[in-house]
């Protein structure tokens, strides 16, 4: 059987493709997918973390912002060991400073500081990177310290008993798992100990120095986004505190409206209502970013540990399971009272919505009652006009019949043969009709002009 053969086509030169119009997002897309690489290294291993969170409060040098802050700092504890500085606008920093290593990496909220030091140690967490580090300079790191932990990565060995182990976390309680079918076995209490850190024990069974970085990456990132997970906890009792009275108050100017009430105090509760909208708009505005936030971060949480691939082992509790049972409940609170928030806004819109209606409902009564007066009074003053004009045809007609009197009395002096009077009383009804006929015609125009 005979293949047809595919002729290869040339690719294209650099100079050519050079020419190209490329997006301006072009480069950047490939390079953001090797941002924050996880770290190179065989055990034994030594690694203390420190996360900073960052508040919202104006950096001190207005010209200066927040990640140039920090990597001022880090260029200033450079210059101590003489290496290459990172600059003005990086979100990474991975140098080695002889001694120890550091990462540094900006994250949305917070920035997360890696000392790094490979080899063997006397005894676990006997003597952390973070020792190594100048103290004046730590002091001065901008942000506040969100999560602090060490983790000691070693060859498996010989594993000592469970006894042995609590004296490296301080006598506390212990939890322990399997990792990616026994390939590495990690030790924790999940607890701060007297140095102020929480400690993290990783035995290396199997791994090689690709799979035993990735997995002290997901310890450190499960470190820091736990705790920013809890911290949208707190905010959501302080908001459900609110909710609770929010809803009494609502409750109490839903049963007044309910009620008779005169137009004063339904405006009362109107501006009550709006009052208390604004008030939700606000809470609403100050706690729906932390709220998102946290769901995030647990789903972060949750990632992690599902590539740590944890089995339980000799009947401890596992990572995993540990901190699931304490933050699934954070995070139903948080759902919870962002959904009773909303609930609130929309049972305010609709209390609003109904007061409104029954505000405009009486303006309308009121509106129709002055209409219906105002009727009255026009049918009044169309009968007082009616007998009005009748008074104005007979006083015009008395008007042009005395001055028909004095052209008759005067042509009297004449002996014309004429009485004046029968000749008034014989014009009388004459002129009465021409009076109200033209009277007539000149409101029939006026109308018709209106």
């Amino acid at each position: 059987m005979a293949f047809n053969t595919i002729e290869q086509v040339p690719l294209v030169s650099n100079g050519h493709y050079s020419q190209l119009r490329k997006h301006e997002r072009f480069s950047e897309s490939y390079a953001d997918l090797h941002t924050r690489p996880f770290p190179i290294g065989d055990t034994p291993l030594r690694v203390s973390h420190i996360a900073f969170f960052h508040s919202n409060e104006a950096v001190t040098d207005s010209d200066v912002s927040g990640s140039d802050a920090e990597l001022i700092h880090l260029q200033a504890l450079c210059k101590r060991y003489s290496v290459n500085p990172p600059k003005l606008g990086e979100s990474c920093f991975y140098q080695n400073f002889g001694e120890f290593e550091v990462r540094w990496e900006r994250h949305t909220e917070f920035s997360s500081y890696s000392f790094m030091v490979y080899g063997v140690d006397s005894s676990p967490f006997a003597h952390p990177p973070i020792s190594l580090i100048p103290s004046d300079w730590l002091q001065q790191v901008p942000g506040e310290v969100i999560s602090a932990v060490h983790i000691d990565a070693m060859e498996s060995g010989t594993l000592p008993d469970r006894e042995t182990l609590r004296q490296y976390f301080e006598g506390q309680r212990l939890l322990a798992s399997e990792l990616r079918d026994g390939a590495a076995t990690i030790w924790s209490a999940l607890r701060l100990h007297t140095d102020g850190f929480n400690r993290i024990l990783l035995l290396n069974n199997s791994m090689n120095e690709c799979q035993s970085g990735r997995v002290v990456r997901a310890l450190l990132e499960l470190e820091a986004y736990r705790n920013m997970m809890l911290l949208a906890f707190p905010e959501a009792q302080r908001v459900s505190a609110q909710v609770s009275d929010m809803e009494a108050q609502l409750a109490r100017l839903v049963r007044q409206i309910s009620g008779r009430r005169d137009s004063a105090e339904e405006q009362q509760q109107l501006a009550e209502l709006s009052d208390m909208a604004a008030a939700i708009a606000e809470l609403i505005a100050a706690s729906r970013y932390r709220f998102d936030a946290g769901r995030a971060y647990y789903q972060m949480v949750q990632s992690r540990l599902d590539e740590l691939e944890e089995r339980e082992i000799n009947e401890l509790q596992t990572l995993s399971a540990f901190i699931d049972r304490r933050l699934s409940p954070a995070l139903r609170t948080v759902d919870a009272a962002k959904r009773r928030l909303d609930d609130l806004a929309g049972r305010v819109d609709r209390a609003t919505d109904f007061l409104r209606t029954r505000i405009d409902m009486a303006i309308e009564a009121q509106n129709q009652a002055l209409l219906q007066s105002m009727d009255r009074r026009a049918q009044m003053q169309f009968s007082l006009q009616q007998t009005v004009e009748g008074l104005s045809v007979v006083v015009i007609t008395y008007y042009v019949l005395a001055l028909c009197g004095y052209l008759l009395d005067a042509a009297d002096t004449f002996n014309l043969g004429f009485s004046s009077a029968r000749t008034i009383a014989i014009m009388l009804p004459v002129v009465l009709l021409s009076v109200w006929i033209l009277s007539r015609r000149l409101r029939k125009r006026i109308k018709g002009i209106e």
